[in-house]
Parts: structure tokens; sequence; C-alpha cells
């Protein structure tokens, strides 16, 4: 556990942020899920170095395959921070994915829907429509959570759902372009994020990514607004008898959430798509809660384990395509992450219960 999340520790507003990411346990967990990984292959018959040589020069061995880890990391660095944002404050937002696609189709509706406008006028207007639109689908979960106590975990799912397929509706019905693939009309060129690695379509998505990384971190660690989500989410009682509004901080946090997630799925349109496309996900939304908690829930560490998973899923797809090892190894593997990352914590709880 981190020094921030010591039992009866008081943050600081302008705490040391960037010194408090424990780096080791979350390097021995990617090692660990490796060997079991390697376990795995060696006990079915594939071959070991052979099989990560493939994921390793899939992920990183040419300017495309560098290119298209970063694209799929970048939607992975929103959602993640979404979640970590809302966990600080101890909640727990599960539907990043519903907002992905509700601010997708947002700034999809923005790139297609307007006249002609400066680029720059035209983006910022998509990025902010998408946000707008992810920060609106967090609002009945931070309202039902504040007025009526209703848990998070049970109306951001169903709300993720609900998100979905709205979305799928509104794209195979109202805003359904010519042809048999079910997506919008192409959005405008001056709507479009410029591509930066060609012939990959890496998007400057991805500086807006870092930009808002930094942002979540400065926000966190160095305001007021930031540090009372902190006190919420350690001790939302003791917070409270101290004067820091817990309501205020879990609807900040929840909306806050909720937009991060919405301009991650407009940067996808924006920057990849060009046209809202249905399916255009394969799943952000649920990754980004795997990327928040081995990032430990900080900026830098949810950076980090975003060109992690993005590089795990861009190799693995190419070990399936060259090799007959299947695409199950490498999701065996994220999930070894996640289970090495979370069960330090869980038998600390255990012990604590007892």
């Amino acid at each position: 556990m981190s020094q921030e999340t010591r039992p009866g520790d008081r943050p600081a507003v302008g705490g040391r942020g960037f010194s408090q990411i424990p780096m080791l346990p979350e390097l021995a967990a990617v090692a660990s899920a490796f060997l079991v990984g390697a376990l795995i292959l060696w006990v079915t018959g594939h071959p070991v170095l052979d099989t990560f040589y493939h994921l390793l020069q899939g992920a990183f061995g040419s300017w495309t395959a560098l290119g298209t880890t970063l694209t799929r990391a970048t939607p992975l660095i929103f959602t993640g921070l979404a979640f970590a944002v809302a966990f600080k404050c101890g909640l727990f937002n599960i539907g990043a994915e519903g907002q992905l696609h509700v601010g997708a189709l947002a700034a999809a509706w923005v790139g297609f829907a307007l006249p002609p406008l400066p680029p720059l006028i035209h983006i910022t207007l998509a990025l902010g429509a998408g946000a707008v639109a992810g920060l609106l689908w967090a609002v009945i979960p931070a309202v039902l959570k504040v007025k009526r106590g209703v848990h998070e975990v049970v109306t951001t799912m169903m709300l993720a759902h609900v998100g979905i397929l709205f979305t799928r509706y509104l794209v195979f019905g109202p805003l359904k372009a010519p042809g048999w693939i079910p997506h919008t009309e192409r959005i405008a060129p001056t709507a479009e994020l410029l591509r930066i690695m060609p012939p990959t379509q890496l998007s400057i998505a991805l500086f807006i990514a870092l930009l808002c990384a930094l942002i979540v971190y400065l926000f966190l660690w160095k305001t007021v607004p930031g540090y009372e989500i902190r006190a919420a989410g350690l001790n939302p009682s003791a917070a409270q008898a101290n004067g820091v509004p817990v309501s205020r901080s879990i609807m900040l946090a929840l909306l806050l959430s909720g937009a991060l997630a919405g301009i991650g799925g407009a940067g996808e349109i924006l920057g990849v798509f060009r046209r809202f496309v249905d399916g255009f996900s394969p799943g952000y939304g649920w990754d980004g809660i795997a990327v928040g908690l081995l990032g430990r829930l900080h900026p830098i560490g949810v950076v980090l384990a975003a060109f992690l998973f993005g590089a795990l899923h861009v190799g693995g797809s190419v070990v399936d395509r060259v090799t007959d090892v299947p695409l199950d190894i490498t999701v065996i593997m994220q999930a070894m992450v996640i289970l090495f990352i979370a069960a330090p914590r869980l038998m600390s709880f255990i012990r604590g219960q007892r």
C-alpha cells in the first residue's frame, strides 16, 4: 500500500505525488505474469522464447508496430484516468465503456453535422461535445449516489450497457449513413485530428491523453478540490468531520471521470475512425479498470500501464497470426498482472478484518 493510502494519513494539497508511486510491486507483478505465461506455453508445448520474440516484435519491432501500439494505448490512458479519478474518491466507476460510446457519438455528430468551421474551433467543439456527453452520462450515478446512497457499481454498469445500446440504435437508425455497415457520415476534414505516424492511425489524441494525465495530476495533488477528493476517498467520515464537502467531492469525481472517458471516445472517432462505427471499441472502458489498478491510480502509472496493455494487445494479435499460439495466452497474462497487483491488497484486507 502506498504512503498516500495508509490509514490515518492526511493527504496534503501539495503532496509529493510523483514520488509516491511504488514501482517495485508493479514490476514484480508484470514479471510474475510473464513467468506464468512462459509456464503455460511450456506446459502446452509451445516455444517460449519464440513466442515472446514475436510478442515484442509485434508491439515494438517496427515503426508501424510502435505506432499501432501507441494507437491502442491512447484510449486506455483516458479510461484508466477516468477510473483512477473516481477511485481516488472511493468510487468504483465501471461505466467508462458507456461514457466512451456516448462521447464518441457526440463528437462524431459535431464533426459531420455542423457547417464548415476553422479546424481549431471544429476540433475543440467536437472534443468538448465528447467530454460533455461523457459527463452527462455520469450525472445520474452521481446524483443517485449523493441523494439516495445508491451504489455506483450498479448504476454505472447499467448505464454502460444503456449507452452502448443507445448509440447502437442511433447508428443503425436515425444517424446511419448509406451502406450496409452501421456507421455515421464521415466527419468533416476540419474536425479530423492530425495523424503523426503514417501509415498507422496514431493521431495527436495521444498528446491530448498525456496532457489530460498531467492535468489530472496537477488537479489531484495541487488543488484544494483535488485534496478534498483524495481525503473523501481515504476516510469519508473523517473528511466530513474536518469540513470536507464529501457529497460535492463525489459529484465532482464522477463527473470528471465521465468527461475523461467521453474525451477518449471522441479522440478515437476524430483521430482513428473519422466516423462513429458500431463496435469501434473492443472494450477500452472495461480494460481501463485494469489499467487504473495496475497504474496504482496515479497518472504516470496509468500511462505506463496503458502502454503495457496496448503492447500486449497488439503483440498478442501478431503472435496469434504468425504462430499457432492462441491469443488467449496474452489475455491470461493480462489477468495475471491484475491478480498479482490485487492479491497483496486482498491479503492485507483479510488480515485487517481478522
